[in-house]
């Protein structure tokens, strides 16, 4: 299934609108990691350029935590999908919450592409945010309470049967200056595979 042609199918085709160009096998995939926001250059996304900027931050995480990987492929094969909460490059230092609603149709058919989920990590408050409006509109309240993430990392968070777990961004040059969000990142990325072995 081509993630690209089946979000178009379903939604339609919005130019402004980035979604992941990627063939991927739904029922191989066990978790979700959400990131914040598509970068301006697609060729720097997950699915883009070998040597992409957020798999120069993202790869180093997951061999952090265990995972024996060297590329994207390495992580679909691992069971891991990894896109973007909000699917249009950022213009400001902060994601405006019209650019988050803009994305959000996307990011939920695409979470429903995979049938048999175990994990949902959210990288980052937007993702968080993201997840929580996805949520909210299906059951009138968030499945992530509005705490700090380091206060829930280590409560066991689900939502329809699927483990939530928030965590960190884990890409931009910010995540090589906070070496303790990395610290974290790693650890509850483990956490994460654990649970889809």
């Amino acid at each position: 299934m081509n993630i690209k042609k089946e979000l178009e199918t379903k939604l339609g085709i919005n130019n402004s609108i980035y979604l992941n160009d990627v063939e991927v096998d739904p029922l191989a995939i066990k978790a979700i990691m959400i990131n914040e926001v598509v970068p301006a250059d697609p060729a720097q996304d997950f699915y883009g350029d070998s040597d992409a900027d957020y798999l120069k931050t993202t790869i180093p995480l997951l061999q952090g935590a265990g995972a024996a990987i060297n590329s994207i492929q390495d992580v679909l094969q691992t069971g891991i999908y990894i896109t973007n909460a909000v699917k249009t490059p950022k213009t400001e230092s902060t994601i405006a919450k019209s650019n988050i609603e803009n994305s959000l149709p996307y990011l939920e058919a695409e979470i429903s592409l995979f049938p048999i989920l175990k994990v949902v990590m959210l990288m980052g408050d937007v993702a968080k945010k993201a997840f929580n409006m996805i949520t909210k509109k299906a059951t009138k309240k968030n499945a992530v309470p509005a705490v700090s993430t380091y206060k829930l990392r280590s409560s066991e968070i689900y939502y329809q049967g699927i483990r939530v777990m928030p965590s960190y961004i884990m890409t931009g040059g910010n995540i090589l200056i906070e070496k303790s969000k990395v610290t974290m990142a790693t650890e509850d990325i483990s956490v994460m595979l654990k649970i889809i072995k």
